[in-house]
């Protein structure tokens, strides 16, 4: 089998991707329906409103990961995914019938919006670390990289669909459509053979938290890595508002080239993952290319004259981040003791994710007053001075070289001059240079 492809050799995960990319689809379809119904339906068009939906649904990624990582690793995590992926499956239903209706108001959304935040904070951590326990450690990164290309297949297909049905039946129908497909994963969860997983060994409730915390400051690996995902994320990751203001308030388009803005970008986004599937190891070099390349297309991406330039310059936007993200995962999930996984996953996606609360009202609040192009650039600006420090703390601190190699053909060289240094660093973790 190709070495893409290598985690399908193993039957539970074969089934779990089914099923995972059929709901990634429904999901993105619930987001963009979500969006539209605030945008169009709910208000005039208010980027606020649509940043607070946005920062409602993330802000338990922040508040909750400590619990979150601990359940994660303290109950068998296919029980905890049956419960969290109900849960899901009813709150969207409820929202597509307020849609439907014609009931929905804004309170509503916001609600709904923060019932689905703290479900998914507890899912998200569960659904990471379960990746480990389906396929082999000399698999997990092939797994990781694999998922991310379900994530964004979804994205690719799920956007332009939503499009497609907001446009001939409604916001509510793709809401209700999206709660369909929660139906394949669970049904996935329930056809997994649990005699061939590898369930990790189960966390103790007291003191559960606090350990965690202490891998972590223990660990300068997983924390710079989780730096450069949290400025990724607060700033540069908010394209459920950057596409829907762009589509709308620049290029005053509708439904369908909404929707379609988010297929683009996901061409880049899956070409990213599937390239990844093919490494065997996660490079600190891969991450810090792949940061360096999102800094400048995004600010591409937000002086692009016309819709179809903007539309093209989302491929390469959505190629580097996903590349950095599906990088930095697979780094922090193949670094990290299988009894650890769960409670380093929550704090890593509450880095990842936790900063958008704080981010999203921002990213409307720079719409308004800047204009919509800001809200990309934004995070070009930011991310390009993250990595100026982190290059300058790496090279004075660290015994890491981080240098531009023009002979031949570009490339960033990092190299590890020394490991001499103390066990919370960066460097005793082997980091070829290549």
């Amino acid at each position: 089998m190709s070495p893409t492809f290598t985690s399908f050799e193993v039957r539970n995960y074969r089934i779990w991707f089914a099923g995972a990319l059929v709901s990634n689809v429904g999901t993105w379809m619930g987001r963009v329906g979500q969006d539209w119904l605030v945008l169009t339906v709910l208000t005039a068009g208010s980027a606020t409103a649509l940043g607070v939906v946005t920062g409602l649904q993330f802000l338990p990624f922040l508040l909750l990961a400590p619990w979150a990582g601990l359940i994660a690793d303290r109950f068998p995590k296919r029980r905890t995914l049956l419960l969290t992926q109900t849960m899901l499956a009813v709150s969207s239903l409820l929202l597509g019938v307020l849609a439907v209706t014609g009931l929905a108001q804004l309170w509503h959304v916001y609600v709904i919006a923060l019932l689905q935040g703290v479900t998914t904070a507890i899912d998200n951590p569960a659904r990471q670390a379960f990746v480990s326990e389906m396929v082999p450690n000399d698999k997990l990164a092939n797994a990781v990289s694999l998922n991310s290309a379900s994530f964004n297949l979804g994205r690719l297909i799920g956007p332009g669909v939503a499009g497609l049905v907001i446009a001939a039946w409604g916001t509510g129908q793709a809401l209700l459509l999206n709660t369909v497909t929660f139906v394949f994963v669970i049904a996935a969860l329930l056809l997994l053979r649990a005699n061939e997983l590898r369930p990790a060994p189960l966390a103790k409730a007291r003191g559960g938290i606090r350990e965690g915390f202490a891998y972590v400051r223990d660990r300068g690996d997983l924390q710079l890595v989780m730096l450069l995902v949290f400025v990724l994320g607060t700033f540069g990751m908010n394209f459920q508002i950057t596409m829907a203001l762009m589509a709308t308030k620049v290029f005053d388009k509708g439904a369908g080239e909404f929707g379609l803005l988010g297929s683009i970008m996901a061409i880049g986004s899956l070409a990213a993952a599937l390239g990844s599937a093919r490494r065997k190891t996660p490079r600190l070099r891969v991450l810090l290319v792949s940061l360096v390349a999102f800094a400048v297309a995004a600010t591409v991406a937000a002086m692009a004259p016309t819709y179809w330039t903007f539309a093209l310059a989302l491929v390469p936007v959505g190629f580097s981040a996903l590349t950095a993200l599906t990088t930095a995962n697979a780094m922090v999930q193949t670094r990290v003791a299988p009894e650890m996984r769960g409670r380093v996953m929550a704090l890593y996606m509450a880095i990842f994710m936790g900063g958008t609360p704080a981010g999203a009202p921002l990213i409307g609040w720079i719409s308004e007053t800047f204009g919509p192009r800001w809200t990309i650039g934004i995070g070009a600006v930011a991310m390009g001075i993250t990595l100026v420090g982190v290059s300058v703390w790496l090279a004075r601190s660290q015994n890491v070289r981080v240098s531009y190699e023009s002979q031949r053909r570009p490339r960033v060289r990092v190299a590890v001059t020394s490991l001499a240094t103390p066990a919370a660093s960066i460097a005793p973790v082997p980091e070829p240079a290549r």
